[in-house]
């Protein structure tokens, strides 16, 4: 019997109605247009893409901090796009955020065992000296000492800080985090640090990963699975290796082209993206990377391609890769 996924994405739409013009003319963004995944148990499925392809709000979608348009969201086999507050209320334990930057998601006024213990406080009725005694524990599980419990978030470094995110997120014992650009505010040796850390509590307690990043050298090493966005729709899906090592969409291929080698010696051709970005609130007709594509055909400006199977577990949403459309072109 096949296991059934911790999250299922199902043609997931969030819109934000925006006004522009003198006019007060109403338009639409369209921040998310019909994505659809999954993410099974105990993995690491990653979100990257340029800055405003909707991978943030995917994320805050998948947790109800934000409600869909359209589409739907399941959980642990249960449909929760329509739930109420109140129906989602129960669920808040299970699915936590780590934020990208944690001094704004932490109160000033509060001392770290009390941020860290707040999530106990709501979701469970242990008492106070029960809390203190976990924060503890949790703070010192994520590399921390006890004695930093007193102190309050201003006193802490930003690899600090965001320890004591995570410890807060691991409070409830959840079964999804979500990771919003969690180190790319880090030196590159603290994101290590970071990094290494999730592993390890991944492993240790068996959570389940959504991390969001535009940092495809991150994303490289923490991944199980990748899913590419541009302008609020999912380009490609993999296996990491098989994405890092043979991607098939032209965008996936760009990307991975400007990610440094730390070998000097070694040249890599670069793929230079022409144009701007186009603007979410009027996209372009057809595939919506037409515009920049290098390998942009006559129909890439029409028709927009469906995301599908190219190969066992590798999907793209690329033309040149339906066949009836490829015989017709020659």
């Amino acid at each position: 019997m096949k296991e059934t996924p911790l999250i299922e994405v199902k043609g997931l739409q969030k819109s934000f109605t925006i006004k522009k013009g003198w006019f007060g003319v109403t338009k639409h963004l369209k921040a998310v247009d019909g994505i659809t995944f999954a993410i099974r148990k105990g993995e690491t499925f990653s979100l990257v893409g340029e800055s405003g392809c909707g991978k943030s709000t995917t994320g805050r979608l998948i947790t109800r901090l934000l409600k869909p348009n359209g589409g739907e969201v399941w959980f642990n086999g249960h449909n929760i796009s329509d739930y109420t507050d109140n129906q989602m209320r129960p669920l808040r334990k299970d699915m936590q955020m780590v934020f990208q930057d944690p001094y704004a998601s932490l109160n000033p006024r509060m001392k770290v065992k009390e941020l860290v213990a707040e999530p106990l406080l709501i979701h469970t009725k242990l008492g106070t000296k029960e809390r203190d005694k976990l924060a503890h524990e949790l703070l010192e599980t994520v590399g921390l000492s006890s004695f930093h419990a007193e102190r309050y978030a201003h006193e802490f470094s930003g690899g600090q800080r965001q320890r004591i995110g995570i410890a807060r997120a691991l409070s409830v014992r959840p079964s999804l985090i979500v990771a919003d650009e969690p180190v790319s505010a880090l030196d590159v040796s603290i994101q290590s640090q970071v990094l290494n850390l999730l592993q390890d509590l991944q492993e240790e307690y068996g959570l389940t990963y959504l991390f969001i990043s535009h940092d495809l050298s991150v994303v490289e090493h923490i991944s199980d699975r990748i899913g590419v966005m541009y302008l609020g729709t999912l380009v490609e899906t993999a296996e990491k290796d098989v994405l890092y090592d043979r991607p098939l969409h032209p965008y996936t291929q760009a990307l991975l082209s400007s990610v440094p080698v730390p070998d000097p010696s070694l040249k890599k051709e670069r793929i230079i993206l022409k144009g701007d970005l186009p603007s979410p609130v009027d996209p372009p007709s057809g595939c919506r990377f037409h515009t920049r594509c290098p390998s942009c055909m006559e129909i890439c400006k029409v028709k927009e391609p469906v995301f599908k199977e190219a190969e066992p577990g590798h999907q793209v949403a690329c033309h040149l890769y339906d066949e009836e459309i490829m015989r017709t072109a020659k």
